[in-house]
Order: C-alpha cells, then sequence, then structure tokens
C-alpha cells in the first residue's frame, strides 16, 4: 500500500483505477493542485485538531487562522471545520 506524507499541507488524493495505471484524484477539488514536485498522501494522518498528550498533540483550538488563504494557515484546515470568531483590531502607532 502506498503512503506518501510531507505535512499538514500535503493534500489528499483517493485512488482511482483505470485499466492499466493509478490515477489519483483532489478529495477536495476547492484545494490547489500540486506541483510536480509536490509530495501527496493517500491516507489520514492522525488528528491534530484535538489535543492528544499520549501522541504530544497540542490541538488547533485557540490558535490565529487566515480566512482568505486556502493554505495551512487558512481556518479551512487549521480550525477543523469547527468554525471560527473573526476580530477587528485597530491599532495606533506613532509615526516619524
Amino acid at each position: 500500500d502506498v503512503s506518501v506524507q510531507r505535512n499538514d499541507a500535503a493534500p489528499h488524493r483517493t485512488r482511482k483505477r483505470d485499466r492499466y495505471r493509478l490515477q489519483l484524484k483532489p478529495h477536495n477539488p476547492d484545494h490547489k493542485v500540486p506541483g510536480i514536485k509536490d509530495l501527496v498522501y493517500l491516507e489520514p494522518s492522525p488528528g491534530f485538531c484535538e489535543k492528544n498528550s499520549r501522541l504530544d498533540i497540542i490541538g488547533t483550538h485557540g490558535r490565529t487562522c487566515n480566512d482568505a488563504s486556502m493554505g495551512v494557515d487558512g481556518c479551512d484546515l487549521l480550525c477543523c471545520g469547527r468554525g471560527f470568531k473573526s476580530e477587528t483590531m485597530f491599532v495606533v502607532e506613532r509615526c516619524n
């Protein structure tokens, strides 16, 4: 069984067999297509959303995410489908 992992950003693919070769299709079509040198994974990693002391996983609760990003810092991945709260902050700084 083929299993290749790089990190949380590796796109998930599902296997699709045709007559002569194995083809991969995106698990989530909204994510960007990986490049020729990118690694993809076929089997899921352990869950990193919830805290797991046995595996030293701290979870993602309370982390800052970027709601405009589809990358590893994006709310879609980082918030694990739990939803997120947006905050607007105004900062006043002295300038020269």
